[in-house]
């Protein structure tokens, strides 16, 4: 059978499978009753055939067929049916077909008035029609066919009734994964309270063997969801901790470097140095502290400010601040003319934009045009971050923490490999999506925001 005729659901199945299982058993019982009822009243002819008399002397009747064989050979008499107000004689066809018969009892085809069973002898030939078994036996076989047809539907019908019935408690495990395959295990505190109903859990029952066997595993996935969670937690928390008690002494080395660069004494220039790169490390490790303990509190769903923010002048301020810091790379803007105002936390939003933007400054080539760009449809703000660099590595996950593209650069550059993972916290926390486009040539970040308040809707091209 074909792919596309075999039946996909397990009701098809079932049902297709009872109506071809009772097809071929009525086929088989059917079968039989024929060829035993044409046997039984091919046996009754043949008694009939050979009791049948000659007709008395001079008779004008002479029931289906009488002949008698001469001396030659030669066979001689004549054949009646039903309907027909005399016996007539033979045809020579007639007495051809007969003379090839030997003796004993046999069926003969005479042509126009059908096959008749035969007894032959050295002195008579006898018969009579075999119509009467046909008719009774092809009567038979479309009985049999209409039952069989009825039946296949009957069983069709009552089929899916039973099947359905039978297989609701597989449709309630079915639900039960299926809201448990919409539930977000990858974040958070999962409560994977869901479990497939007790009436469905019985072991005896094949549906009742799946539906405990998908409890007990929910049970397991329950258990290490809360491990994995308890040990997110414990890590949070550590990180946390570590990077707020790393500020006071990470302040204190800075400000004794700062002391000693400061001091009124000369200092050789080997000691001035070590204290110039001390300081340095000192403040790119405080940077890295600070990123950690933000994520941290963003991992732990800690709420940030929320008041209208007008995203038109960050976006001017922060490019200002990039193009001092980059003037190696030219930066452009594509902005409405409308002020675009979102809701969110300023500082936080600030800090989105600026790592966008330093990112695209370390990880691009000098000569390299930035385009930062804002649209508004739909209720929803989209800022934009497009760059014509070399594009993104394959396979690399930008939005990975400690994520690097090009570490000897990123390491020059002071980066830490947190800020992309940063704009992913900051913009989920702002119930927004960030994502990338980035093929050879052309790279585009693409923050998507609620906005503020009442705005008409506004599209740039970035270029």
């Amino acid at each position: 059978m074909s792919s596309s005729l075999r039946p996909k659901t397990l009701r098809a199945q079932l049902v297709s499978g009872q109506i071809v299982l009772l097809t071929a058993l009525s086929l088989v019982i059917g079968g039989i009753a024929v060829l035993a009822l044409h046997g039984f009243l091919l046996g009754n002819l043949d008694q009939q055939v050979t009791n049948l008399r000659p007709p008395p002397p001079g008779s004008p009747y002479s029931w289906g067929l009488n002949a008698i064989i001469g001396r030659d050979g030669r066979i001689d008499g004549t054949i009646e049916l039903p309907g027909w107000q005399q016996p007539r004689p033979l045809t020579e066809d007639e007495i051809t077909a007969l003379e090839r018969v030997p003796a004993g009892l046999h069926t003969v085809d005479l042509g126009e008035p059908g096959e008749f069973r035969v007894l032959t002898d050295r002195m008579r030939v006898k018969g009579l029609p075999m119509a009467p078994v046909t008719d009774v036996v092809w009567q038979m076989v479309w009985i049999l066919a209409g039952l069989i047809v009825a039946g296949a539907a009957a069983v069709a019908l009552a089929g899916r009734v039973i099947v359905r019935r039978a297989l609701v408690p597989l449709d309630r495990v079915a639900e039960t994964a299926t809201r448990v395959s919409e539930l977000p295990l990858h974040e958070g505190e999962v409560a994977l309270a869901e479990r497939v109903p007790e009436e469905d859990t019985d072991p005896a029952t094949e549906v009742g063997k799946v539906g405990l066997a998908l409890n007990r595993m929910l049970g397991h996935i329950d258990e290490a969801l809360k491990a994995r969670h308890d040990s997110e937690t414990r890590v949070r928390q550590f990180v946390a901790d570590a990077s707020h008690e790393l500020r006071t002494p990470l302040a204190a080395i800075r400000g004794y470097a700062e002391l000693t660069r400061r001091s009124a004494e000369d200092v050789p220039p080997q000691i001035a140095h070590a204290m110039g790169r001390v300081e340095s490390e000192a403040l790119r490790m405080t940077s890295l502290v600070e990123d950690l303990l933000l994520l941290a509190r963003l991992d732990a769903g800690r709420p940030l400010e929320s008041k209208d923010v007008d995203l038109s002048r960050l976006v001017l301020d922060v490019v200002g601040d990039a193009r001092i810091a980059g003037q190696d790379h030219s930066w452009k803007l594509a902005l409405p003319e409308d002020p675009v105002v979102v809701s969110g936390d300023v500082q936080r939003l600030h800090q989105v934009i600026g790592n966008l933007l330093s990112n695209a400054r370390t990880h691009t080539p000098p000569g390299t045009t930035v385009t930062t760009g804002l649209s508004v449809h739909n209720g929803r703000v989209d800022l934009t971050v497009t760059d014509d660099g070399p594009g993104i590595p394959h396979g690399l996950e930008v939005f990975e923490r400690f994520a690097r593209g090009d570490s000897s650069r990123s390491r020059a550059a002071g980066s830490t490999g947190l800020g992309l993972s940063i704009v992913e916290a900051v913009v989920g926390a702002h119930g927004g999506e960030v994502s990338v486009e980035s093929v050879p040539g052309r790279t585009t970040f693409t923050v998507s925001l609620r906005t503020g308040g009442s705005q008409r809707e506004h599209t740039t091209d970035p270029g």
